[in-house]
């Protein structure tokens, strides 16, 4: 592929994840207002979001075993076509359910683009370069992250929540006139592509999989986890997912061993330690120091800046660090960081305090999350990046998924009254710290394991 041809499918990669971004993020922004013109309960149609997010993370990962089989041409087309449509179904409707009916269907056609993008990554950009790019994904994030709530929030009340929905599939016009063209020759390579029959058995374990995880969620959040219907939820969530999460990832990475599997194993570690601690910070800020909501929420801007300079600085060409080992200082940055949000409880401490801790854990973040990219394609024999991108995916979804859920679990077994919760919150911090030193420790494994010693062949 030439030069001029690469960098429209650089451009194009970076269109479409801001556009996935800030469906993700501006959108969620305006639901509230949406709920409110339906008349829903604020907790229903949030417990609804966590829900569906769960369900479509887990049940995309599907996508992988379909572009090592037929190449990530057609899965782009179908993730764009699902995209656009399910923003359009959203955008036009009537209903509440209809709209998060809409919102399921794009996320949808988000997973499988997320997954084709890495297999286009592993495809037309050498290893050297992948860094590079890995770090301009992760800068992606950053506008959608500190403009699009507030714009989509503005946009919602002054003008419609549906434009909100409506504005982004002209958008992905696009990404559809500059990428598609250019992905066409990219054919499925190697022995280790998915079959058909492989790739309806991965459908099949990944509903199973995100039923499981959704489960988990909604019975972690009820009041009373040893209420019938809480402790069935989890029961089922629990079994759902040891039957199939073993079968979605690669050998051995629930026993990190050395190599690949540890690669995928610390990417659910990190997710589940930052989005877990992310999930509460603002509710803390709320009930513990009085701010608004509005002013607690933008006390995780810190978090999508760091992400982005920590992602761009693991992609700096001279950088000369072991890829492994930037695993284990974004593990250890993350949970210093974690650990560190117990002192914004104490009144003294100006709230600003957090926006620093935060940018902190965010730039552990970008260190470890475009790493493990960056290995998993290096790890992966032709041919079978597509399922092993799937594989990364489902790691971070399910533990963020387990992250939050944990928390939240916590939270409601320690929580008394507002501006008394300071024991639950030192509770989560300190658990999820835990669980940042364990992704220390496993990112410290993603080196490949050397190769045995050839035998032998001396008479002496």
């Amino acid at each position: 592929m030439s030069g001029a041809s690469t960098r429209v499918v650089t451009a194009g990669i970076i269109g479409l994840v801001t556009l996935v971004a800030f469906e993700a993020l501006a959108v969620s922004t305006a639901m509230p207002v949406v709920a409110a013109a339906d008349d829903v309960p604020q907790q229903r149609h949030r417990e609804e979001q966590r829900e569906g997010q769960a369900v479509v993370a887990q049940a995309a990962q599907v996508g992988g075993g379909w572009c090592d089989a037929a190449g990530p041409r057609t899965p782009i087309l179908v993730g764009l076509a699902l995209f656009a449509g399910g923003l359009l179904v959203s955008g036009g409707a009537e209903t509440f359910g209809v709209m998060l009916a809409g919102r399921v269907v794009s996320g949808v056609g988000g997973g499988l683009l997320v997954v084709a993008l890495y297999v286009v990554v592993a495809a037309v950009y050498p290893d050297s370069a992948r860094p590079k790019v890995f770090g301009w994904i992760s800068a992606a994030w950053v506008l959608p992250s500190v403009l699009g709530p507030p714009l989509a929030g503005w946009v919602a009340v002054e003008v419609s929540w549906r434009a909100v929905f409506l504005g982004v599939p002209p958008l992905v016009l696009l990404a559809v006139a500059g990428l598609v063209p250019r992905v066409g020759g990219l054919v499925p390579d190697g022995e280790h592509g998915s079959t058909p029959r492989e790739h309806r058995r991965r459908a099949v374990l990944g509903l199973a999989l995100a039923g499981g995880a959704a489960a988990l969620q909604w019975g972690s959040v009820q009041g009373d986890l040893l209420a019938p219907t809480a402790l069935l939820a989890i029961v089922a969530g629990v079994v759902l997912v040891a039957v199939s999460l073993p079968q979605l990832v690669p050998s051995g990475t629930l026993r990190s061993v050395r190599g690949l599997p540890s690669v995928i194993a610390v990417r659910g570690l990190l997710a589940g330690c930052f989005f877990g601690a992310e999930a509460f910070v603002p509710l803390m800020l709320v009930t513990e120091r009085s701010l608004a909501p509005a002013v607690a929420g933008l006390a995780l801007t810190g978090g999508a800046v760091g992400w982005a300079a920590g992602a761009h600085l693991q992609g700096r060409p001279g950088l000369q660090v072991r890829r492994y080992a930037l695993l284990t200082a974004g593990g250890l940055l993350l949970s210093v960081s974690v650990a560190a949000l117990v002192v914004v409880l104490a009144d003294p401490v100006p709230p600003l305090v957090l926006l620093v801790i935060w940018t902190v854990a965010g730039l552990g973040m970008g260190l470890g999350m475009a790493s493990t990219s960056v290995l998993m394609l290096g790890l992966s024999p032709r041919g079978a990046e597509g399922r092993n991108s799937a594989s990364l995916q489902v790691s971070q979804a399910l533990g963020s998924v387990v992250g939050i859920g944990a928390a939240g679990a916590v939270f409601a077994a320690m929580h008394t009254r507002a501006g008394a919760d300071a024991g639950a919150f030192l509770a989560i911090w300190s658990g999820l710290a835990v669980t940042g030193l364990l992704a220390a420790f496993v990112g410290s494994r993603a080196r490949p394991a050397a190769p045995a010693p050839a035998p032998s062949t001396s008479l002496a």
